[in-house]
């Protein structure tokens, strides 16, 4: 019997989920591999934007048995190169929040058309045990492109390829291959790391992407890391984020990442901003839009959403976010003043 081979189309943003029921799904939806015992699991993602250059950090780790598995991870543009990134880099940023109880490919360019979809490669490289494609198309020469090399495109996918080509048509595939896997001495649980290194001026992170796949009802959870050369201004399509942590990263911190393996380019000063997602999926219908300069604000067009739905993230306090505090001190202070205007006494003359 022809074996057959089944990839869902997903997003490794945050590191992907283990796809089970019973738990909530991790940052990356409806992944399933041939047999459909195959699992991503969820790990981190760190999106550093500096001088205008955007560098996405992500790592891939795999549960279970099977052939084949893969994932389709939108960018905001062309990269102009994807290396393994670094040995233990998003380590060290979950560390530095949350200390846990313990815990090379060659690049090929190409200008050639994918003749059966019609999507352009503009980048090819093998990293370890993964096939790192990257595309440039809309989200119907991008989804023909993802079936016909072995991608199960879900019910929904048309409209999220569509909801992200609209704003970059560039999307990076991800293929885990077991055969190679093995070859390589990579046992279940390892992880593989890949760096892009994106020039753009406009970062923004995917979030709708996490949903991909999943039941309505299904909880997203993922963890985001910023490093900016500046305080950013954040702005979300919706609810379910919250920043965490937003720091002048310290020099040990920029010290350590920078001595890891390709990790030279990182400043000597840099703002580190973390956020955690946690959501059902059915409200993640939208991205954070960033910006980097103190004096502009996000795009409400990079959240995917109309103005009255964004909502601005920053760091929250004892659990709640600020921004509906200080909105709310500020009413009250502004009732006090004109309560006090009334009932001052008239001055005689």
């Amino acid at each position: 019997m022809r074996r057959t081979r089944r990839i869902l189309v997903g997003a490794a943003l945050v590191g992907p989920l283990a796809f089970t029921a019973a738990r909530p799904a991790g940052a990356c939806g409806g992944l399933i591999g041939e047999n459909g015992t195959i699992q991503l699991v969820k790990t981190t993602t760190l999106a550093a934007y500096s001088d205008g250059v955007e560098r996405y950090v992500t790592a891939f780790k795999f549960t279970g048995e099977g052939e084949e598995v893969g994932s389709i991870i939108p960018l905001p543009d062309v990269p102009t190169e994807v290396v393994r990134g670094g040995d233990w880099t998003l380590q060290r940023l979950v560390r530095e929040v949350a200390p846990p109880p313990e815990t090379d490919g060659d690049v090929a360019l190409s200008a050639a058309e994918d003749s059966a979809g019609r999507a352009e490669v503009i980048l090819e490289t093998q990293i370890d045990a993964l096939d790192i494609t990257v595309l440039k198309g809309g989200g119907d020469e991008v989804g023909e492109w993802a079936a016909d090399n072995g991608f199960l495109l879900t019910p929904d996918a048309p409209e999220v390829l569509d909801f992200y080509a609209e704003r970059s048509p560039i999307f990076m595939a991800a293929k885990f291959d077991a055969n190679r896997a093995a070859e390589l001495g990579q046992t279940t649980g390892d992880s593989t790391p890949i760096m892009a290194t994106i020039p753009t001026d406009d970062p923004w992170v995917p979030i709708r992407i996490l949903g991909l796949g999943l039941d309505e009802q299904q909880n997203v959870e993922a963890d985001v890391f910023l490093l900016t050369d500046n305080r950013p201004g954040i702005l979300a399509g919706g609810p379910g984020i919250r920043e965490t942590r937003s720091e002048q990263a310290s020099s040990l911190l920029l010290d350590d990442l920078r001595s890891d393996v390709g990790m030279e380019w990182v400043p000597s000063e840099m703002w580190l901003s973390y956020l955690q997602v946690d959501s059902p999926a059915s409200e993640l219908d939208y991205d954070l839009a960033i910006s980097d300069d103190p004096v502009a604000r996000p795009s409400i067009e990079d959240t995917g959403v109309g103005q009255y739905d964004v909502v601005p993230v920053l760091p929250a306090a004892n659990g709640v976010a600020v921004w509906p505090v200080l909105a709310g001190a500020g009413a009250a202070l502004a009732i006090v003043l004109l309560g006090s205007r009334r009932l001052r006494p008239a001055t005689l003359s």
